[in-house]
């Protein structure tokens, strides 16, 4: 489905609520290479509203998402709905490595949301080094989840 434009200020508060961190893999907008997406969380082509509450920043990872809400747990082999950004916690789904540089499913909802969105994509694995040698990784919110 082509893509719908945003006015500006609906935008604005979308990537203001989310810290302008991709809601699904945290990478900071400041530092990506191209323009983050609004996702609408339930897609438009299953009937998901263009409102806030139904929209999250995304990177790259909304490539990998499309029109899903529902991928495989890579454990169980269940499927499961994917990671919600409005009514779930990233801490309670996902949690860092040890060296903070791959997210972990902590539940099947956020196993099945690490492999569908390929949340340890070559690149993100390289920014989060990156910008773990900076200072700037892992967001602060998180990494005590």
């Amino acid at each position: 489905m082509p893509s719908e434009r945003l006015p500006p200020r609906l935008r604005r508060r979308v990537g203001d609520r989310a810290r302008w961190r991709c809601e699904y893999c945290l990478s900071p907008a400041a530092f990506a290479t191209q323009p983050f997406d609004v996702d609408h969380i339930i897609p438009r082509s299953k009937g998901g509203p263009t409102a806030l509450h139904n929209l999250a920043l995304s990177c790259g990872c909304n490539g990998y998402k499309g029109d899903r809400t529902h991928s495989r747990d890579p454990a169980s082999g269940r499927t499961v709905l994917l990671f919600h950004p409005r009514r779930q916690r990233w801490g309670r789904h996902f949690a860092w490595s040890e060296d903070f540089l791959m997210i972990v499913g902590r539940t099947a909802t956020g196993r099945a949301t690490v492999d569908a969105l390929h949340l340890n994509r070559p690149e993100l694995i390289n920014l989060r080094h990156i910008l773990y040698r900076l200072g700037e990784h892992p967001p602060e919110a998180t990494h005590r989840e």
